[in-house]
């Protein structure tokens, strides 16, 4: 049996090469988020060409970037920390418009009646004739 020479890394598809070293920052356990270049460096693979032509793998790596952003370290507990305050704020916002709205209502409501109530009593000063009393005591 003829001893076959191991395969040239040039002769591996670009995409299995960027999938072998997807693969291999996915096991790093470094604390950054693996880059772009970082990939395409290990692969030897042009950037150009991972963006053009391997959009697949490319999302694979921002997931990844996501993955180890979202669980590195204690900036991410603060990070996660102010995400929640800021939900927290949005929902207290949202409640004060939803109460400004409807004091707003009733102050309309309010006014619309008291401009009612204003021209009814002119409509019935005008119709009542004054009269005259004395406060002279006899």
């Amino acid at each position: 049996m003829a001893h076959t020479p191991p395969h040239d890394p040039t002769e591996v598809a670009p995409a299995q090469r960027l999938r072998d070293a997807l693969a291999q920052l996915t096991a790093a356990d470094g604390g950054a988020a693996p880059t772009a270049k970082a990939l395409c460096e290990l692969a030897g693979v042009s950037r150009n060409a991972l963006y053009r032509y391997h959009p697949d793998i490319l999302i694979e790596l921002h997931r990844l970037q996501h993955r180890r952003r979202r669980t590195s370290g204690p900036s991410a507990l603060a990070l996660e920390q102010l995400r929640a305050d800021n939900r927290s704020l949005h929902h207290q916002v949202a409640m004060i418009a939803a109460l400004v709205d409807h004091y707003f209502c009733a102050w309309q409501e309010s006014q619309t009646l008291l401009e009612r109530r204003e021209r009814e009593l002119a409509e019935l000063r005008r119709h009542v004739k004054p009269k005259l009393v004395s406060i002279q005591h006899k």
